[in-house]
């Protein structure tokens, strides 16, 4: 996700910036304990998804997915040393198409190839976006035949076709200064005179948290009434900006004392010098809206096999801890526990809410559409 980078940047000097040292350090470690053996693992046997008297796929296997996803330091380019370590004779080449999956429903609809195998970091709207879009499937059902897909969180399987596989997930939260303001117990009290121009949130167009929010904001207030609702919190001063990372500048900047963001953001602000009064999270409601991201597999996939194990590697106990850390997200799967320290900071909401598939279909783009007539009218 773009926040990682981004609250690197701005954590800087704090507990944050020692955690993620400390796990390149343990990536190192893992790196120099796999070379003994040809193919072997260099984590536990309950890690390995080597199948015994059976080939292993071999070959390239092209992954699409977002920018942030790769590079140095990243869950994704961690999958891709393991991966290959795990399994000799395997490339794992990334696409980080501009457009995101838009750019594979496009070709789809144009009738060009599709140049990826898997797309990883796909979620619910732009799995509904896609379907709708084309005639014929953009991705295959593979979910229940994926060694490790059992253990996937039953409140994360937004699919009811099983092409989408949840891998890690975030809850959308407020995150607010307590210093400043009181943190807020409920979508309502954010309309009371004490929260006006307190808020900060994210264009639900443009941004997966921002559209988060408001799909929440239907939940607690019902289709017929969340337009009513965000009139009043319009009206009581709600900023609204771009995506995440102006916002949440817009919030460190002290332009605004809360904003809505992730509930793992004490990952990175801890430690003895400061102040955690500043990162406090709430849950309105008592709830967090659920925003897994998931993996599928290309209908059109050239190595569908080396794929499927690549998904089932994803969903691994070693894998899963590795992602959570370097995404900042929850893990997907469950019994799974990152680290102490993020045991420690990641909060979890006391209940997790999302829309799933069917809900979304025919009605996501609509529900965005009005709120951006009603936000631009503001």
């Amino acid at each position: 996700m773009k926040r990682r980078g981004f609250l690197q940047r701005t954590s800087a000097g704090v507990a944050g910036v020692a955690l993620l040292a400390g796990c390149t350090g343990t990536d190192s470690g893992n790196d120099g304990s796999g070379a003994g053996g040809s193919g072997t693992t260099d984590g536990s046997a309950s890690d390995s998804t080597a199948t015994t008297g059976t080939p292993s796929p071999s070959g390239t296997l092209r992954v699409a997915t977002y920018s942030s996803f790769t590079g140095e330091g990243t869950a994704g380019n961690w999958l891709k040393a393991a991966f290959e370590r795990e399994f000799s004779g395997t490339t794992v080449e990334f696409v980080t198409p501009e457009n995101g999956v838009n750019q594979y429903v496009q070709r789809a609809a144009q009738g060009a190839p599709i140049d990826a195998d898997l797309y990883v970091g796909l979620n619910t709207a732009e799995l509904v976006r896609a379907r709708k879009t084309l005639d014929e499937p953009l991705f295959r059902s593979v979910g229940k035949r994926l060694d490790g897909a059992e253990r996937v969180k039953e409140a994360l399987r937004i699919d009811p076709q099983e092409r989408a596989v949840p891998y890690d997930t975030g809850y959308i939260s407020l995150v607010y200064d307590e210093n400043a303001v009181e943190g807020p117990k409920t979508f309502d009290s954010l309309l009371e005179s004490r929260y006006e121009n307190k808020l900060i949130t994210e264009n639900a167009q443009q941004s997966d948290p921002g559209r988060a929010f408001l799909l929440w904001s239907i939940i607690t207030q019902g289709e017929k009434h969340y337009l009513d609702y965000w009139k009043q919190l319009l009206d009581n001063g709600v900023k609204v900006l771009t995506d995440w990372e102006p916002a949440y500048q817009a919030y460190s900047n002290g332009e605004a004392p809360m904003v809505v963001s992730y509930s793992t953001d004490q990952v990175y602000y801890h430690g003895p010098d400061v102040d955690m009064a500043k990162h406090r999270i709430g849950f309105l409601n008592g709830q967090g809206y659920a925003n897994p991201e998931t993996m599928a597999l290309f209908a059109d996939a050239e190595n569908p096999r080396l794929a499927r194990r690549f998904m089932e590697f994803v969903l691994t106990e070693k894998a899963q801890s590795k992602i959570a850390v370097k995404n900042v997200q929850f893990p997907a799967v469950r019994g799974v526990t990152p680290s102490e320290e993020f045991a420690k900071y990641a909060k979890e909401p006391p209940e997790a809410v999302t829309h799933s598939y069917d809900e979304l279909a025919g009605n996501v783009e609509t529900w965005v559409e009005e709120w951006s007539r009603l936000v631009a009218s503001a």
